[in-house]
C-alpha cells in the first residue's frame, strides 16, 4: 500500500501519515524513495494498537 492508500484506510490525512509513521511505528518499508506497507502488516499493527 502507498502512503495515500494507508491514509485513506486509516481515515487520516496523508500529512499525518508522513509526520507520524516512525513515531507510531506504522510498518512501512522504504522502496527507493517511496514508503510501502503490506496490508497484512498494517492489519497486525492495527490489532496491536487496540491492545495498548
Amino acid at each position: 500500500m502507498t502512503v495515500i492508500e494507508v491514509a485513506e484506510f486509516l481515515s487520516k490525512p496523508r500529512s499525518w501519515v508522513y509526520d507520524n509513521w516512525r513515531g507510531e511505528q506504522i510498518p512501512f518499508r522504504k522502496v527507493g524513495q517511496s514508503l510501502r506497507c503490506r496490508r497484512s502488516d498494517l492489519d497486525r499493527w492495527l490489532d496491536a494498537q487496540g491492545a495498548k
